[in-house]
């Protein structure tokens, strides 16, 4: 499984864990009140740092929210496809779906986040397509290929299988409020993780049409 790092310079344990608290706290901020309606003197000091300290690490404003994002994606999808690669069998992707899914319920932030601000910010569109979804794509194509090599999944383009899995998966995430919201059931996020995996691998179709 390939591992996906934001940052190629290894920080200081204190720097590293302030520049966390300042994401954190940018997170937080920006689903409540938005990008725009977020100043640098706000996440400062939900973060409990001086203003300055934020652009020690950040080179600006723009540059957290895009980190707010990319950082937040990279582990929900690295997390997915870690446990596709390690499940027993290749039909269980209900239960993996289900799992991944009340995962994400926990992420509403980052949903919100990211629901809000990608179509107002090419940068942040930019970034994720080229440091998640392009590089995600390849991991999920080579799974999915796999499962086509021992005949578990039946042959076709394995990179157009890995873009439809991984665009279902992510568009559930923006537009279904059961994603989003944090207060949604375990029963709705269960029927949508498993009517997702059923289209997956069913189709929809009715058998011999």
């Amino acid at each position: 499984m390939a591992v996906f790092h934001q940052r190629s310079t290894i920080e200081h344990p204190v720097e590293e864990s302030t520049r966390t608290r300042i994401l954190q706290a940018a997170q937080r901020l920006f689903a409540r009140k938005g990008y725009d309606g977020t100043t640098t003197r706000d996440l400062a000091s939900a973060a409990n740092v001086a203003e300055g300290t934020l652009f020690r690490h950040f080179a600006n404003k723009k540059a957290i929210l895009v980190e707010v994002a990319t950082r937040g994606w990279v582990e929900i999808l690295t997390d997915l496809l870690t446990e596709l690669s390690e499940m027993g069998s290749y039909k269980a992707v209900a239960q993996v779906m289900r799992r991944r899914m009340l995962r994400m319920r926990e992420s509403h932030d980052l949903m919100r986040v990211c629901f809000m601000e990608a179509q107002f910010h090419p940068e942040l569109r930019d970034r994720i397509q080229s440091e998640i979804i392009d590089k995600m794509t390849d991991v999920a194509e080579a799974f999915f290929e796999t499962a086509m090599e021992r005949g578990i999944y039946r042959k076709m383009n394995p990179k157009i299988v890995a873009q439809v899995f991984l665009g279902m998966f992510a568009v559930a995430g923006f537009s279904d409020q059961t994603i989003i919201d944090p207060n949604a059931s375990p029963e709705s996020m269960k029927e949508m993780a498993e009517g997702i995996a059923d289209i997956f691998l069913q189709g929809v179709l009715v058998k011999g049409e």
